[in-house]
Formats: C-alpha cells, sequence, structure tokens
C-alpha cells in the first residue's frame, strides 16, 4: 500500500518536509515513489505538484494525516470536487 507522507530534510532546528508518495512498510527516510510536493512549516510555505498527488491518489494511496491537512488547508480537495462535478 502506498501513502502519501512527510519526509523530513533541513537542518536541526531548520526542518523543512517533501511530501512524497512511498510504501507504507517504508520508514520515514527510507527510499520514496515519487516526490509530489514540500512544506516548510517555519515559512509557512506550500509547493504540491497536483497532477502526481491526483494520479496517486486515483491510485489508492493514502495520505496521513497531516498531509491531509496540508492538503486541505491548500485547498486541494475545493479544486478536485470542482472538477468531479
Amino acid at each position: 500500500m502506498v501513502k502519501l507522507r512527510l519526509k523530513r530534510c533541513g537542518r536541526k532546528q531548520q526542518a523543512v518536509y517533501r511530501i512524497v508518495a512511498i510504501d507504507v512498510r517504508s520508514r520515514r527516510e527510507g527510499r520514496d515513489l515519487r516526490k509530489v510536493g514540500f512544506y516548510d512549516p517555519i515559512k509557512n510555505q506550500t509547493c504540491l505538484n497536483v497532477p502526481a498527488i491526483l494520479y496517486f491518489l486515483e491510485k489508492g494511496a493514502q495520505p496521513t494525516r497531516t498531509v491531509y491537512d496540508i492538503l486541505r488547508k491548500a485547498e486541494f480537495f475545493k479544486d478536485k470536487e470542482k472538477t468531479l462535478i
């Protein structure tokens, strides 16, 4: 099973995260299938690759709770609902 989860990058006390599609059995810094976004909690910046995220969600990937909250704040699901209607 594939999940969309955060992968920690950056230095001590200055963490930034990549949003990656990764196998459930892999550890947090394990090998990812694809990088689909970026999140910086310090600067409150988010960069998303929307087509890649849609691809993995359509294939059955489950976002973790934190990634789901990041996508919701970026209004990702509002855009998806408009395209479905």
